[in-house]
């Protein structure tokens, strides 16, 4: 069974920054995509950003120019570098993971809290 485990996040202040990290339990090669997905309270949950390959990105428009997403098949990891970050950046964060039959795996989340 795949399991994908996020860690990293946590209260930071306006402005600041987060990296948020997500490791799966089986080599990442089985993946097509990996991603960010977040949930803020009491509303959908929503793409923040996703990666393919190295040049193969999508990001949020909400997002762009302040986060960066990355990927380490060696590792078996994808993160999130949140930088400048924002109020409305707090949500619960969730690890995706679709495999290239369109199987699609989640984390549990971890919550982001963003200060003013």
């Amino acid at each position: 069974q795949v399991q994908l485990v996020e860690s990293g996040g946590g209260l930071v202040q306006a402005g600041g920054s987060l990296r948020l990290s997500c490791v799966a339990s089986i080599n990442s090669h089985a993946f097509d995509a990996m991603g960010w997905y977040r949930q803020a309270s009491g509303k959908q949950r929503e793409l923040v950003a996703v990666v393919r390959s190295r040049d193969n990105t999508n990001y949020a428009d909400s997002v762009k120019g302040r986060f960066t997403i990355s990927r380490d098949d060696a590792k078996n990891t994808v993160a999130l570098q949140m930088n400048s970050v924002k109020p409305e950046d707090t949500a619960v964060y969730y690890c995706n993971a679709e495999s290239f039959t369109r199987a699609n795996y989640w984390g549990k989340g971890t919550l982001v809290t963003v200060s003013s």
